[in-house]
């Protein structure tokens, strides 16, 4: 069975040399559905619940959330950074709390204390598909990715694989010691 929960994501970004309005910067409100597949957990009657679901993904992904999203071979991205340096807002401001931990994949960096997400490859829906599954795909059991940005829109399928250990009386998955980080209880 699956569970899903959707996030919506504001960003901006632009398609670096293409030919047509996307190469000039822009921005978009973003949808993200994430389909998580399990048996359903007999403690909670639930395969995963969808607010952890959320959380879970909300944690790495905030990153992108009020981000610009950029080509590492994008010439806009030293003179952005040159410019928020300038404004002292390079490594981030008292009021930038939306930030989640920093990450380097094989296909991304998100830089959170400056709202800049640094990318292989241009962010296309397909693109944002491929870097969600990349940075999830060991934490959520994920079976299906969909994401719509304006008139686009993707969709990928997966076999979820592995197993999550998840709480019995809160159903979300427990912590490396075998104990659940909402309510305390352990594995038995």
């Amino acid at each position: 069975m699956r569970s899903f929960t959707t996030l919506h994501l504001q960003y901006a970004h632009r398609f670096y040399n293409f030919r047509g309005e996307a190469q000039y910067l822009h921005g978009h409100t973003g949808t993200l559905t994430i389909e998580v597949e399990d048996s359903i957990n007999c403690g909670v009657n639930m395969v995963f619940p969808c607010n952890e679901i959320k959380k879970t993904a909300w944690e790495v992904l905030q990153n992108f959330d009020h981000a610009l999203i950029l080509r590492e071979d994008d010439p806009l991205l030293p003179v952005i950074l040159e410019v928020y340096e300038k404004q002292g807002i390079r490594e981030g401001t008292p009021t930038n709390t939306m930030t989640g931990p920093a990450f380097k994949t094989a296909s991304a960096t998100a830089y959170p204390d400056c709202r800049v997400v640094v990318t292989k490859e241009t962010m296309t829906v397909e693109g944002m598909i491929k870097l969600v599954y990349e940075l999830l795909k060991d934490k959520l059991k994920i079976a299906k990715l969909t994401f719509t940005s304006g008139d686009n829109a993707a969709t990928c399928d997966y076999t979820p694989t592995g197993t999550i250990d998840r709480c019995p009386c809160c159903g979300i998955a427990l912590d490396a010691n075998g104990v659940c980080p909402k309510c305390g209880c352990r594995k038995m």
